[in-house]
């Protein structure tokens, strides 16, 4: 009886180990897409925003990207996501995506959803554009602590998040209507936070962004270092000790040969220290061994997020009413064509 028994265990076990490496064969079975959390419904739709701008100025520009034809820029402090066919326009021809954001600071896309970090109210929106204007259709609470910079990455075919204040990386996928198992008509739209990833020790900090390279990401001083990471799971590779004089970082950007990196303020939040630098190696910055280079553009205000479209590179800038965004180029590492276009 004994051997009887030892022998229908070992029979037991053999076979559960042959359906476990039997379902791996089968990439549909046996395994279950990694969700942590749906997006929340907004609720009743209202018909898509496509109005025309309120306001007769800008007040904080913080971002400014394009995707195909249109330009989007971020109206920080009025609350506000605005596009235009014309990047020159006035800001009345602007036309609204959205008023639902309170101090948001950024969009991206994938071609089909838009994602915006809603700052003050710790959310991500997300949106689709039906043919006269773009819709809420989704609605991400409790993102960390002032979800600060959103960015789509092509290769990962992934959207990532910063909360700001928390060291926090939040991860989303669009999950398209070709890939979706739920049969639901808005597939589409469809976009789940499929994980959190964390740098622990910038808990705390104020970090208003962060760069993809590749397969790594560099978050800009928030405790006093620029950290490079591996993106699919923060390991950090390096650490880039800065001084304090330029610890309050905005935006890291590699152009040509340089690192281009806006400065809001001090480690003491002091703006009289805004600027903009460039380095060749990240580890001079410890030293002090950079350029300034904000006296290629007027000087005196805070400079904020870089973008790139069109063979031209844009800052967008605050505290000086009559200088809100600027073009510029680089040309075998010389800063030309400055030109201020709000």
């Amino acid at each position: 009886m004994k051997k009887q028994k030892i022998k229908k265990s070992t029979s037991f076990r053999f076979l559960f180990l042959f359906l476990c490496v039997s379902l791996s064969f089968f990439p549909g079975c046996g395994r279950k897409d990694t969700i942590l959390k749906e997006a929340e419904s907004p609720g009743p739709s209202s018909a898509p925003l496509s109005e025309e701008n309120t306001f007769h100025d800008f007040n904080i520009l913080t971002c400014l990207r394009k995707f195909d034809d249109r330009w989007f820029l971020v109206d920080c402090y009025h609350n506000q996501i605005l596009y235009s066919d014309t990047l020159e326009a006035p800001p009345e021809e602007w036309k609204v995506m959205t008023r639902e954001i309170a101090h948001g600071h950024t969009v991206d896309t994938d071609g089909q959803v838009y994602l915006a970090d809603d700052t003050e109210n710790n959310r991500v929106l997300v949106f689709v554009e039906q043919d006269n204007g773009f819709v809420l259709s989704g609605i991400f609470n409790d993102i960390g602590i002032l979800p600060h910079y959103v960015v789509y990455d092509a290769p990962s075919d992934r959207f990532y998040v910063l909360s700001s204040m928390t060291g926090e990386l939040y991860v989303f996928r669009h999950i398209r209507a070709e890939d979706d198992k739920t049969g639901e008509e808005s597939a589409s739209g469809r976009v789940v936070l499929e994980k959190i990833l964390s740098v622990p020790e910038l808990n705390g900090c104020y970090v208003r962004s962060f760069t993809i390279e590749g397969e790594e990401v560099y978050f800009v001083s928030g405790n006093q270092m620029i950290i490079e990471a591996r993106l699919s799971d923060l390991k950090i590779l390096r650490r880039y000790p800065v001084s304090r004089e330029i610890s309050g970082m905005v935006q890291l950007e590699k152009i040509e040969d340089f690192y281009y990196i806006t400065i809001s303020t001090d480690a003491d939040f002091n703006q009289e220290y805004a600027t903009m630098i460039r380095v060749k190696e990240l580890s001079d910055l410890s030293e002090n061994r950079y350029e300034d280079i904000y006296g290629y553009f007027a000087g005196g205000g805070t400079p904020y997020f870089i973008g790139h479209a069109d063979g031209h590179y844009y800052l967008t800038e605050h505290r000086l009413p009559e200088h809100n965004l600027w073009q510029f180029d680089v040309e075998d590492n010389e800063i030309t064509h400055v030109i201020s276009l709000h």
